[in-house]
């Protein structure tokens, strides 16, 4: 990956050998391996021995997840929030490994629309819940640095399941609760 790096800096003009860019390649594919890690990850490991039995039947929320990921079509970034919400069968996950479900899912090569399903299925997945949603409010800098350069435009994509996308009303309170 260094090779390559080196050789897109050739590509736009640059001279490797000066003295800001001599290490350059190698942080740059020290970079893209850390933002990509997702590849390297498994949702079973994250997840093993953190889902544990309950009688809560109320939807579970957790807001405002930092996210970053890397547009498929660009590779630039897009950054955000996302919001998760369950509605427990039986079962509830570890706070922590709700946030750690989206980061691996984000640290892949994707689009947003994509992301929002993945995340969603595997909550469902992993809790059997009764239903769940997913939100997703992210900008895009392959919008807002090039292209139509719309610096203020955020993207919002959602993902129901079960409860949430059969019943009116729960889908009311979730999305009212994410607002």
């Amino acid at each position: 990956m260094e090779k390559l790096f080196r050789q897109l800096l050739i590509s736009v003009g640059e001279d490797v050998n000066r003295q800001g860019l001599r290490d350059t390649p190698k942080r740059a594919a020290e970079a893209f391996r850390y933002l990509t890690r997702g590849y390297s990850q498994d949702a079973e490991e994250i997840v093993k021995d953190s889902v544990f039995e309950s009688e809560a039947k109320e939807m579970i929320l957790v807001k405002d997840i930092a996210l970053y990921s890397l547009c498929e079509h660009h590779l630039l970034p897009f950054l955000g929030k996302c919001h998760v919400a369950y509605i427990p069968n039986g079962k509830v996950i570890g706070l922590s490994k709700v946030a750690r479900l989206v980061d691996l899912f984000a640290r892949r090569l994707q689009i947003q629309e994509n992301l929002t399903k993945q995340i969603g299925e595997a909550i469902l997945k992993y809790t059997d819940a009764a239903g769940v949603g997913v939100v997703i409010e992210a900008q895009h800098l392959c919008m807002t640095m090039r292209g139509v350069e719309k610096q203020d435009s955020v993207m919002t994509t959602s993902y129901l399941l079960g409860e949430f996308y059969n019943n009116p009303s729960t889908r009311a309170e979730f999305l009212s609760l994410v607002k």
